[in-house]
């Protein structure tokens, strides 16, 4: 077995996702051979990469079919995450890809599926953030347990500070709810608001992350414009529910992004509360709201159908309590989770290698 042997026979096996091999793609490192011992690492487009256990048989199976039947394969994985920011990271400099999460109208669930993505990713060694963009009705710090603590403040060298978010589950959140009285209702216009988005972006330690998942305020209006305007989004994912009246709402995010003006990808739709799945009958799926309502509008506009999560009463009593559903004993709807944020990478991983950098948007008012 040789160096080059090895190499000739891993071209042989194709990255799933990005539909060419792993020596032309660069992902094949470290190639060592002791007798009929042989190990290489992998490197993954990301720590949340679905497809691990696929490589790994493939990559085994290439040596010892094209190099030595007899060979003990070794098939070391590490991972570094995909980016096609080209901006001047002026902004967010450690943050390969920023999700924004939208929805049509409000009442989806949106929030639930953000902070329940972000932990399903963190759950594969994605490091993860979570803003909380939804300034007239943040929810974040509920669902994650941080309810009326306050965020510390870092001295950045400059005497600016920065503020600190708060980490919890392995996630760092921030929400206008950390910072405000909760009996006190946001009575601000569109300005304020867009000012307190910038300062989410600006003055927050966000540090080092794959990914930051931006929970956005349901509609179409001066919050998503300030985002796409501030950063370069990577793309976004659209929440509806199977019902005719929210699917309506959902064409016009999708619309929102996808229309020439804004030039943001789209990454894919998820269909939440598809189905009721009691706890004592797990086998049985009932469709309250209709069925398949989210995937068929998914076929419509030609985007990914990312998965399609339950209604379960353990989701709406985690979101309560603080405790997510991906932390929770629900083995159902964090297997739904799970898959839905599997889904989610490959199709960042796809668009970082097939579309063009997004850029930080200009708008004419």
């Amino acid at each position: 077995m040789t160096n080059e042997a090895i190499l000739k026979a891993l071209s042989n096996v194709e990255e799933p996702d990005l539909g060419k091999d792993l020596v032309t793609l660069n992902m094949v490192q470290n190639v060592v051979i002791d007798g009929n011992n042989v190990s290489f690492t992998v490197v993954l487009t990301t720590p949340a990469c679905p497809m691990k256990d696929h490589i790994q048989n493939a990559c085994i199976n290439a040596v010892k079919i094209l190099v030595n039947k007899e060979a003990n394969v070794t098939v070391n994985f590490t991972s570094n995450t995909t980016s096609n920011r080209t901006d001047a990271k002026t902004l967010l400099s450690g943050v390969k890809n920023i999700i924004a999460v939208v929805s049509g109208k409000g009442g989806v669930g949106k929030s639930t599926v953000s902070a329940n993505l972000a932990l399903a990713l963190a759950a594969d060694g994605a490091k993860v953030g979570l803003m909380d963009a939804d300034i007239y009705g943040p929810s974040q710090h509920i669902m994650f347990g941080v309810r009326g603590e306050r965020p510390m403040m870092k001295d950045n060298g400059d005497g600016k500070g920065l503020i600190v978010p708060m980490e919890r589950f392995g996630i760092k959140v921030m929400s206008i709810g950390l910072l405000i009285d909760e009996k006190q209702a946001v009575v601000w216009r569109g300005p304020m608001v867009s000012s307190a988005i910038r300062q989410f972006v600006s003055d927050v330690d966000w540090g080092e992350l794959d990914y930051l998942i931006i929970d956005m305020p349901p509609g179409t209006g001066d919050i998503h414009l300030t985002i796409v305007q501030t950063v370069p989004v990577t793309g976004v994912i659209v929440v509806t529910t199977p019902q005719l009246v929210a699917l309506a709402d959902a064409k016009k995010g999708i619309a929102m992004f996808s229309q020439a003006q804004l030039k943001v990808p789209v990454i894919g739709l998820v269909e939440n509360m598809s189905y009721f799945t009691p706890a004592e009958l797990p086998d049985n799926k009932y469709y309250l709201f209709g069925k398949d309502g989210g995937k068929h509008l998914a076929e419509e506009f030609d985007i990914p159908f990312l998965g399609q999560i339950p209604i379960v009463q353990s989701i709406r009593e985690g979101g309560d309590i603080g405790v997510p559903i991906m932390v929770s004993d629900d083995v159902i709807t964090k297997k739904a989770f799970e898959n839905f944020g599997h889904n989610t990478v490959r199709g960042i991983a796809m668009r970082n290698a097939n579309l063009p950098a997004t850029e930080i948007q200009e708008i004419l008012e």
